[in-house]
């Protein structure tokens, strides 16, 4: 029952933290209905934007910015102890690039 109660306990900032995060995981589910429903019918703006060559350009820019960034902030992060943010940050940024190479894969690729 505390489980279910948990995003009313203290009640602003709980609570803004947890529409938040079901806001982003409707966000990620919408994302990839549209990823997978792609192949039926014509093609989209994104799909044609993603067949230009600047696109590849993008996404490699896009891969050593993320890098770069994820280096950096895990060498910044203290990673002692158990309440530090070290691992939560470092989540976020493996899904930042997930989507990254994905995107990087699909411009490389292509249909």
């Amino acid at each position: 029952m505390q489980l279910l109660l948990a995003p009313f306990s203290n009640f602003p900032q709980s609570f803004i933290a947890f529409a938040i995060s079901v806001g982003l995981a409707g966000l990620m589910v919408f994302i990839f209905l549209r990823a997978a429903s792609t192949a039926e019918g014509r093609p989209s703006m994104l799909r044609r934007a993603m067949r230009r060559p600047n696109a590849k350009i993008l996404f490699g820019l896009l891969f050593i910015g993320w890098a770069v960034t994820f280096g950096g902030t895990m060498l910044i992060v203290p990673h002692e102890g158990a309440s530090s943010p070290y691992g939560g940050l470092a989540l976020i940024f493996m899904f930042g690039g997930f989507f990254v190479m994905m995107g990087f894969l699909w411009a490389a690729i292509g249909d």
